[in-house]
């Protein structure tokens, strides 16, 4: 009984007057869905593949297309009902220009068997990106400042200018990769093959041969060295905050850029004043005496101390607002507020006058407070005025 087989036409989804980039474009996207390599062990998968290969096969060659629409399946294959797709991957032996380097590249890093997809390996690169950090006090964070920081980072070798020949020699074109700094190699097995690409051995993806090295980079084409460069820093910076200086990184190769030079910023803890966000808040101590009556105080602030006056009858935990005494806005419009929380201080040891002062006062307030300063000396005291 003849295999009954679906219209090529119908297998890649395409009408019979679709363009050769049509067809191509609609092959290419169920190539990469109904690979085995991305659906291990499905057979419906391997099916749908098969099938897919087969019909690009015929339709993708013109005079082969012109015989299948004449004659449909047996203009092809007369035999179509007993070969099936004729083993393997269905006589998947010569695809014309497709690179399964490029339908795969997505899935595997950059190229269907680590090829690379079939760019070039020797085009400009960016340098490597550096990170270094830096500590400074909460009043440089506050209004900003300038620090040196060293770096070590790798620079075109000013001998060579990066080329890695030594002076008066130039590099010739790796004659394997044709300087593309990658090769075609055929794969496949079983009646299946494909082509992938891979970075050229001879000339390690450089795409050039140097015959005659630089001595000073020994034809890297860059050396390593250290710098102190001066950073400034914003005011109104955060602890943790990083600071990005473009083109301060490591030199970048075949004419591309230098990295950037990534700085992170450490901010030493204040022993008075805490920060969140651009407010500052403080814990200002104040006596009994002060809270009660009121007082004028020097508060301190990042800018100083200034005069604040402290209201009279002021409660244990109260928060007072400083406008505009906190920190700086990065990028230099305003600064946040500075919040002072009263601290009522609690007096301690006092002697025998003070608390007979504090007694009278409890009086007065309609408190009774304790006679005695001890408890056994104030016992006898108590029975010796009785007497």
């Amino acid at each position: 009984m003849p295999e009954q087989k679906r219209d090529f036409y119908e297998v890649l989804g395409v009408s019979k007057s679709a363009s050769d980039d049509e067809i191509k474009k609609a092959y290419r996207k169920l190539a990469k869905q109904y690979h085995p390599d991305l659906n291990p062990g499905d057979k419906t998968a391997e099916a749908k593949f098969k099938e897919v290969n087969e019909a690009y096969e015929i339709l993708s060659d013109k005079e082969k297309r012109a015989k299948y629409d004449q004659f449909g399946h047996a203009g092809v294959d007369p035999n179509f009902g007993a070969g099936g797709y004729g083993g393997g991957f269905g006589g998947f032996t010569d695809m014309g220009d497709i690179d399964l380097g490029d339908i795969f590249g997505s899935f595997f890093g950059g190229g269907f068997g680590g090829g690379g997809g079939g760019r070039r390996r020797n085009g400009p690169v960016k340098g490597d990106n550096l990170r270094t950090s830096v500590t400074i006090s909460f009043e440089e964070a506050a209004f900003g400042c300038e620090k040196e920081v060293t770096v070590t980072r790798s620079e075109n070798c000013e001998v060579c200018k990066g080329s890695g020949c030594a002076p008066g020699t130039t590099a010739d074109t790796c004659p394997d990769c044709h300087g593309s700094g990658v090769i075609r190699i055929q794969r496949g097995g079983g009646g299946f093959s494909f082509s992938t690409t891979a970075q050229c051995p001879k000339c390690g993806g450089t795409g050039k041969l140097i015959h005659t090295p630089c001595k000073t980079c020994n034809g890297a084409g860059a050396v390593r060295k250290n710098r102190k460069i001066t950073v400034k820093i914003p005011a109104g910076i955060d602890d943790g905050q990083a600071i990005s200086l473009r083109g301060q990184g490591g030199a970048g190769k075949n004419g591309g850029p230098s990295g950037d030079l990534i700085i992170s910023i450490r901010v030493r803890p204040h022993p008075q004043f805490k920060r969140d966000g651009n407010a500052v808040y403080l814990e200002q101590p104040v006596t009994f005496l002060q809270a009660t009556l009121g007082a004028e105080l020097e508060i301190p602030t990042i800018d100083g101390k200034v005069k604040w006056n402290l209201p009279a009858g002021t409660q244990p935990g109260t928060t007072f607002r400083l406008r505009e005494k906190g920190i700086p806005n990065v990028g230099g419009r305003g600064r946040g507020d500075q919040f002072v929380t009263v601290d009522v201080q609690v007096p301690r040891n006092l002697n025998h006058e003070q608390k007979e002062a504090l007694r009278a006062y409890g009086r007065a307030m309609g408190e009774v407070p304790p006679e005695e300063e001890d408890g056994f000396k104030g016992f006898i005291d108590r029975m010796k005025k009785k007497k």
